[in-house]
C-alpha cells in the first residue's frame, strides 16, 4: 500500500471540494482549480477529509495512487494558502522591474528580457534584485521560476546570474598562476 496514497487530506475551512466522474474542483479564497484524474483511483470526501482508494495492486494503479493524492493536496494548499518562489539577481547591472502585470529583466545582454503577463501568476519586484512569483498552481509557479532562471543560470566562479533565494551555489576556485 502506498504510504502517501493512504494518508487522508484534511479540507481547511473556506475550501469547497467536489468530485464528479473523477474531475476534481477545489474552490478557496485564492481561486479555483479543476483537474481530471485517472478513473482507477476512487476519490471520496468523508467528514471533512479526502480519501483515496485503489481497486488492485497492478503496477500502474500503484504508481498513480500516491501521485493523485499529492496533486490534490497541492490543489487544496494552493487555493487556501498559495505558492511563492523567490528569485534573486546577482551581478553588476542585473535588475528587474515590473511592467504592468509582466516583468522586464536586465541580465547583461544587449537587450532587456520581457516576460509577458501569465494568467494565474503575479510578479512582485523588491529592491530591483528580488523577484517574487506567486500563484495558486504549484506546477505553474515552479515552471515560470525555472524559465526565468534559465535565462541566466548562476555560474560557479563568481555566482553571477539568476538563482532561487534558498539555493546555494557551489563555488569553484579560480585559475592559479
Amino acid at each position: 500500500m502506498s504510504r502517501v496514497g493512504k494518508k487522508p487530506i484534511a479540507v481547511p475551512s473556506g475550501v469547497d471540494f467536489s468530485v464528479k466522474d473523477n474531475v476534481v474542483t477545489v474552490k478557496g479564497p485564492k481561486g479555483t482549480l479543476t483537474k481530471e484524474f485517472n478513473k482507477s483511483i476512487t476519490i471520496k470526501l468523508e467528514d471533512g477529509h479526502i480519501t483515496f482508494e485503489r481497486p488492485n495492486d497492478e503496477p500502474f494503479t500503484r504508481s498513480i495512487h500516491g501521485t493523485t493524492r499529492a496533486l490534490i493536496n497541492n490543489m487544496v494548499k494552493g487555493v487556501s494558502e498559495g505558492y511563492r518562489k523567490t528569485l534573486t539577481l546577482v551581478g553588476v547591472g542585473y535588475r528587474a522591474a515590473a511592467k504592468g502585470k509582466g516583468l522586464e529583466i536586465s541580465l547583461g545582454f544587449s537587450h532587456p528580457i520581457i516576460i509577458d503577463e501569465i494568467p494565474g501568476i503575479t510578479f512582485t519586484v523588491e529592491k530591483n534584485t528580488t523577484i517574487h512569483i506567486d500563484g495558486i498552481e504549484k506546477e505553474l509557479v515552479g515552471q515560470v521560476a525555472a524559465n526565468i532562471r534559465a535565462k541566466r543560470p548562476p555560474e560557479p566562479y563568481k555566482g553571477k546570474g539568476v538563482k532561487y533565494a534558498d539555493e546555494h551555489i557551489r563555488r569553484k576556485e579560480g585559475k592559479k598562476s
